[in-house]
């Protein structure tokens, strides 16, 4: 269990540091990219990284303002240059403006720090089967993955809509020759990330089309269905929270992917490169 470990203390680094949070410093205590910090921690804990550090500065300074700091003190000491983005974030979180904050009696909203711990559930069994791979290329399009996860929950999805509009979906479908069968979606898990609706081929990529090689690595894969990206997720998240903590592995630092098996995407299969835990 030491990768909850990790993540425990990298959330206390950013705790100790939430006046000027450092992601790439929190990613190095969590020991992965912050691509992989920011998803790992938005599918254990059910929101993204961005969201829990602006809850946990707006609790902060709602506390300091009724203790009679100023309001521009305040906004500039988390971050906010301009008392209007201020004023923004401070009433997403508590439903009311800072000024507000000082009058007695007035209801606030509280994000309290945040500690992982591992809930054994049981309740639904889940299949999965570990493979060993080879590097394999694929050729497809991709887009640019934002920092903030939130953006991407939009980008990705807006991607695959114009791959379907496009004509590009039927296009690398006739290109497809190699393992694993099926189209993708990779997540090249680099600092610069980029997103792949891709397949495996030999092809020549062809005008339009990119490739990317996908490394070698010990796989787990799990089964999936449903018919939006909500499945996706909602199946990456119990592998993280309840296959991973107890399987004798750890999440790798590499690709993501996901291989949709028929043409409606209905089907599909989700790859999490792993290593064998540290004991």
């Amino acid at each position: 269990m030491e990768w909850i470990n990790r993540f425990n203390r990298a959330v206390a680094y950013l705790e100790e540091h939430l006046e000027e949070p450092d992601l790439r410093e929190a990613s190095k205590i969590a020991c992965c990219s912050p691509y992989h910090f920011q998803r790992m921690f938005s599918l254990l804990a059910g929101t993204p990284l961005s969201e829990y550090v602006r809850r946990r500065k707006m609790s902060r300074a709602a506390a300091d303002l009724q203790n009679g700091e100023r309001i521009v003190d305040v906004a500039l000491k988390y971050g906010y240059s301009s008392p209007t983005a201020f004023n923004r974030a401070f009433q997403s979180v508590h439903g009311l403006p800072p000024s507000a904050a000082k009058t007695p009696g007035t209801v606030l909203r509280s994000q309290p720090p945040l500690r992982f711990a591992i809930t054994v559930q049981g309740v639904e069994e889940m299949e999965y089967r570990i493979e060993k791979r080879e590097a394999f290329r694929i050729v497809g399009v991709s887009g640019p993955l934002k920092k903030d996860m939130e953006e991407n929950f939009q980008c990705v999805p807006q991607l695959w809509g114009r791959a379907a509009v496009d004509g590009t979906i039927p296009r690398l479908a006739a290109l497809m020759d190699g393992e694993p069968r099926g189209l993708l979606g990779v997540c090249d898990g680099l600092e610069s990330s980029r997103y792949y609706i891709a397949v495996a081929s030999s092809a020549p990529a062809g005008e339009g089309l990119e490739e990317y090689t996908v490394p070698a690595f010990t796989w787990a894969v799990f089964p999936g269905a449903g018919e939006s990206a909500a499945a996706v997720q909602a199946l990456e998240r119990r592998v993280v929270t309840e296959w991973l903590p107890t399987s004798g592995y750890e999440y790798a630092e590499g690709p993501d992917v996901e291989v949709y098996l028929d043409p409606g995407c209905t089907k599909f299969e989700v790859w999490i490169p792993v290593v064998k835990a540290k004991e």
